[in-house]
Parts: C-alpha cells; sequence; structure tokens
C-alpha cells in the first residue's frame, strides 16, 4: 500500500505561527525529488505542541497542496482514545489515505490495552491505520504478538516500527502477513530493514535530502543493496547529526540552512540545536554533498 521514501515532515513556524507558505513549498519539494508519500502531524511536526485547530489546518494544507500527486498518511495518535477517534474523523474528512497512530503514550496501558485502543478507533473509523511503535518516546513497546493481533482488524494496515529492533520485521512477516505493510521509523536502520522483509520508511532525513533518500529506497525496493549501500553511506553523517540534539530542531536547522524560505523556529519545550549539533548537521551536509 505504502513503499518507499516517506517524509515525516517538519511544520515550519515563523514568528510562533504556522508558515503556511513555507509549508505549501516544503510539500512541493518533497514530491518533485521523489517522496512517495506525505506524513503531517508526526513526531517530527511537532505535534504535540499544536491546537487542534492548528493540527487540522496542517493536514489540510497538506492535503491540498499534495493534489493527489501522493498520499498522505496523516498522524492522528494520542495518549487519549477520544482525542484520537476525533483526529482519524477529520484526516477521513480532509482525504487522508491513512492514519498515523502512534501506541498511547504516558498512560502505558498494557498490551490488551493497546489492542482495545487500536480496535476502538478502528470501530469508529474506516480509514486505514499504520500503527506507530516507537517505545522511546511512548515507553510502552507494542510486542510482536500484540501486532499480530491488531493485524485481523481489516484496517490496520501496516506498522511503522522505530523499537530499533530489526528482528521484529520477521516476528511481524510471521505473525501479521507477508502483504502486512512494514515501514521503518529509523533512518539508520532503514537500509538492513528492507533486506529484512520492509517496504519504506517514515523518514526524519528525508526532509533534508528527499531525491537522496529515495534513490536509497528505490535501490533497496529493486533489489540492489549494493547501491543502496553506497548511498545510504553519503547519508549516514546525516541521520546521526539530526538526531544530536532534540529533535526536529537539528533538522529545522539543516532545512533553513538549504532554503531561505524556511525557519528554524520550534515550539517550546524544544529549543534550537546546540552548537555542537549544528556543527555536526554542518558537516553532514557538506559530506552529503547537499550544502
Amino acid at each position: 500500500m505504502f513503499t518507499g521514501s516517506i517524509p515525516a515532515l517538519v511544520t515550519p513556524f515563523r514568528d510562533g505561527l504556522i508558515d503556511e507558505v513555507a509549508f505549501r513549498k516544503l510539500v512541493d519539494w518533497q514530491i518533485d525529488n521523489g517522496s512517495s508519500a506525505l506524513v503531517p502531524c508526526g513526531t517530527t511536526g511537532e505535534s504535540a505542541t499544536l491546537s487542534y485547530d492548528e493540527h487540522y489546518r496542517v493536514i489540510a494544507i497538506c492535503i491540498e497542496q499534495a493534489a493527489g500527486r501522493v498520499p498522505v498518511i496523516a498522524g492522528c495518535g494520542s495518549n487519549d482514545t477520544a482525542v484520537a477517534v476525533r483526529h482519524m474523523a477529520f484526516a477521513k474528512e480532509a482525504g487522508a489515505a491513512a492514519a498515523l497512530v502512534v501506541a498511547p503514550y504516558y498512560n502505558r496501558p498494557s498490551q490488551a490495552g493497546i489492542i482495545a485502543h487500536f480496535a476502538h478507533l478502528a470501530e469508529r473509523n474506516d480509514l486505514p491505520i499504520i500503527v506507530y511503535n516507537v517505545p522511546g518516546r511512548t515507553v510502552t513497546d507494542i510486542q510482536p504478538d500484540t501486532l499480530a493481533v491488531l493485524s485481523q482488524i481489516p484496517s490496520v494496515v501496516g506498522v511503522k516500527d522505530a523499537s530499533g529492533n530489526l528482528v521484529r520485521v520477521a516476528d511481524h512477516r510471521l505473525g501479521c502477513g507477508l502483504d502486512f505493510c512494514q515501514l521503518s521509523g529509523n533512518d539508520d536502520m532503514a537500509v538492513p530493514f528492507n533486506a529484512a522483509g520492509g517496504v519504506g520508511c517514515i523518514s526524519v532525513t528525508a526532509n533534508v535530502a528527499p531525491r537522496a533518500f529515495a534513490d536509497v529506497q528505490a535501490a533497496t525496493l529493486a533489489g540492489d543493496f549494493a547501491k543502496a549501500r553506497a548511498l545510504n553511506d553519503r547519508l549516514h553523517p546525516l541521520h546521526k547529526a539530526l538526531f544530536s540534539d532534540a529533535s526536529p530542531g537539528p533538522t529545522k536547522y539543516a532545512l533553513a540552512r538549504l532554503h531561505d524560505w524556511m525557519t528554524d523556529d520550534v515550539r517550546l519545550p524544544m529549543t534550537g540545536p546546540s552548537e555542537a549539533s549544528r556543527k555536526a548537521v554542518d558537516a553532514a551536509l557538506d559530506f552529503a554533498g547537499l550544502a
């Protein structure tokens, strides 16, 4: 259903407000450079600091600007099941192709609670769901047996796996079936993830290097892992540099370096990257031939 390079888009800010002009330019740039789908209002989009109105405006702009050229997977997750229901209702009405739904954070539900959460969403909306497992942020880890249960729900079509555990790809192939869409949530593991059976990556790096990351993904999907490794080697320092300080600070700094229509503004409690982080980003951009 979804494959290749799928950027988890930053949300541009200017003077404390969403910069709609910059966001539209970012969407166009991503599509023009080979991104195969777009994710607004994910973690990288600072969704936790967006009001409801802002959250929905970002999704609406992305869908409007994409204009059917690529599918939009709207970030709809929340630690409050009722809020996730509300987000999904808006996303479907706006024309999203799917919802990216993170495991409830902070509450720390049991595996049974996770199943109940996603089942509740699916009962109230038939929008396809990509389950997002990122235990480094949510604390709760969606176990392979749990995902196997969720995969039996018709509208649960895939996973963004940011567990950092490559063994999970085989676990999920056996538990969820070969047609279940497995997307990496870690740029630095995207090549081996696809070698193990994944079909794409919901990416931070693709914000900054959409063409290069799309080329890496295309090589893996064509089975040319020698080419994929060579291309990815040029991006490897960037994968690391973009997480050298709290994300998405380094990513916004990199985008502001590359485009005069972008600022590096983030919202509290996020702050801009440290000097050491900026130097790491500068060096990685140079190494990748982007700056």
